[in-house]
């Protein structure tokens, strides 16, 4: 079965088999756009090259291995629902000696011309010079936007949409005035601004915003010192679930609650009774829920919520293997496609910046969990 999901225009559409169900990696060609990278002429094909060589570098040891691997495997799985021989992945380990930096050369060096990942702002920082010396794109898991740009994509949930997001929601349902409780560093500030540009656009306005150090008594003592500063509609607590629910009960009873996309990582959200009937945005869960049950098929264990990363960037390269002859540069022009791409976080496409944008769903945290009460928008 075929889901257009842009009809205006004829795209290519790959069917994968998730517990029975299609899911679709839809694109279309346009018209010839620049493409974000710059670099040198390229070299001539690798010489006896029979399939193009796509590394993905995520951690496989240390505090995030456990991630990594996930992700790793979501990759492996997609290239085999999808059944693209043409394609071949090499899982290299930025936690291992040399870190990001030595898996990139040696990725590179053994021919890898497309890189996903890797995962840690830092050690996409680490990998990207590297990279666009070489003219490999890099699809990075980061969500710091401060990585993007010059032959790097992210495909990691930003604060900045699901911010805008909610923020839009709560404009038609009445909210004027927000007010904020993020964590200091750069998550909080992210936040932050995200916040104050989403309000200023939809012209409302932002009473106040306290931050906070990660613990019960200093986000208690930023919701008192909100609470002082007069009266708001929303307030929105950017941080996790976890520490979203230490705050919530300090700020002052009638305001809506509001989270970002870290709230949807949090599958038992419901039982903290103190963000009951907040809202929060995110990438719809139907796609990925199917994968979990593959996942556990295959590899006998529930993946992380962020290996649908793994899976969607493999779908981005097996898009774009028509088009990809044996052993030259990965086509990065087809990347910027204005229409976007389905994949299992839902629609998205990468902006000029190499920046994911995203159609977000808002959902509201209920007992039993976070139920939608508005889908995401299925065109750009």
């Amino acid at each position: 079965m075929a889901l257009n999901i842009i009809p205006r225009q004829a795209r290519r559409t790959f069917l994968l088999g998730i517990a029975g169900a299609t899911l679709l990696l839809a694109g279309c060609q346009t018209g010839p756009r620049e493409p974000i990278e710059t670099g040198p002429v390229e070299p001539p094909p690798i010489p006896g090259a029979v399939v193009n060589k796509v590394a993905v570098i995520v951690p496989l040891t240390g505090p995030d291995g456990p991630v990594g691997t996930s992700i790793a495997n979501a990759a492996n799985l997609a290239l085999l629902d999808t059944g693209e021989k043409s394609l071949r992945i090499t899982v290299y380990n930025s936690a291992g000696p040399g870190g990001a930096a030595a898996a990139t050369q040696r990725a590179i060096a053994e021919g890898g011309r497309l890189i996903l990942g890797p995962l840690l702002a830092e050690d996409v920082r680490a990998a990207a010079p590297i990279a666009r010396a070489a003219n490999v794109p890099v699809i990075a898991f980061s969500n710091d936007e401060g990585v993007a740009g010059n032959g790097v994509y992210i495909l990691g949930f930003t604060p900045d949409q699901s911010i805008s997001r909610i923020v839009s929601y709560s404009r038609t349902r009445g909210t004027s005035s927000f007010a904020a409780l993020v964590p200091t560093g750069l998550y909080g500030q992210r936040a932050a601004q995200a916040l104050l540009g989403a309000v200023r656009k939809s012209g409302g306005r932002v009473a106040a915003i306290e931050s906070y150090d990660r613990s019960k008594a200093s986000i208690v003592a930023a919701a008192r010192r909100l609470n002082a500063k007069g009266d708001f509609d929303a307030v929105l607590l950017g941080d996790s679930s976890r520490m979203a629910a230490l705050g919530a009960p300090a700020v002052k009873a009638g305001p809506y609650r509001l989270g970002t996309e870290l709230w949807a990582t949090d599958r038992t959200i419901g039982a903290n009774a103190s963000l009951r009937g907040g809202w929060f945005a995110a990438a719809p869960d139907a796609q990925f829920d199917k994968l979990v049950t593959r996942y556990r098929a295959r590899y006998g264990k529930t993946p992380y919520r962020l290996a649908s990363l793994g899976y969607d960037s493999v779908l981005l390269a097996v898009r774009s293997a028509r088009n990809w002859p044996i052993g030259r540069l990965f086509p990065a022009k087809s990347l910027i496609d204005k229409d976007g791409f389905a994949g299992v976080d839902g629609n998205f496409r990468f902006s000029r910046d190499g920046i994911a944008e995203r159609l977000l769903e808002v959902r509201q945290v209920t007992p039993a969990g976070a139920i939608v009460i508005s889908p995401a928008a299925t065109a750009f």
